[in-house]
């Protein structure tokens, strides 16, 4: 590691220039996925939009995780889930930061999707979901920004699995 690559602050290797780039991608796709459900919520006056033959926005309120799974109406499997959530929000980061470059970049897509989706339910104990995609009556789950960046992370994150040889 050479000095252009660490800003140094005595011996704090947290302040890294991969690990800013790392900081500043998930304030970029945290910030991307706040800005899509502010419009939805606050700009669309229908919760059923339609787009096109394959696409509608529709919203709804998640409690659950990704895609509508486990969702409860007894706060405290709502809690138990978010508390779980939270924590492996903090174990992804812990690995993030001692990723290479190429991990923590597919991490902080992962964990600015997670942040945006973990703020939604602390704030407003559920998760607007609108991109609803389809074919003819056949529906997908309905999901948002926040679900396509951690599933854009995660298949990322998988395919550099399958292809880099370490």
């Amino acid at each position: 590691m050479n000095l252009n690559e660490k800003i140094s602050l005595g011996k704090n290797n947290l302040i890294h220039k991969s690990n800013i780039l790392f900081f500043l991608s998930i304030i970029f796709f945290f910030t991307i996925d706040r800005l899509s459900k502010f419009k939805i919520v606050n700009d669309i006056n229908e919760t059923y939009f339609y787009i096109n033959d394959f696409l509608n926005i529709n919203l709804i309120w998640n409690t659950g995780i990704g895609f509508g799974l486990f969702s409860f109406q007894d706060n405290f499997f709502y809690n138990i889930i978010t508390l779980l959530i939270s924590f492996l929000i903090l174990v992804l980061f812990y690995v993030a930061l001692k990723s290479d470059k190429y991990d923590k970049f597919f991490l902080s897509i992962i964990l600015g999707g997670a942040l945006g989706n973990f703020f939604d339910r602390i704030f407003y104990k559920a998760v607007p979901d609108f991109i609803d995609l389809h074919y003819k009556d056949l529906h997908w789950f309905t999901f948002n920004v926040a679900d396509i960046c951690i599933t854009l992370g995660i298949i990322s994150f998988l395919i550099k699995g399958f292809l880099v040889k370490k």
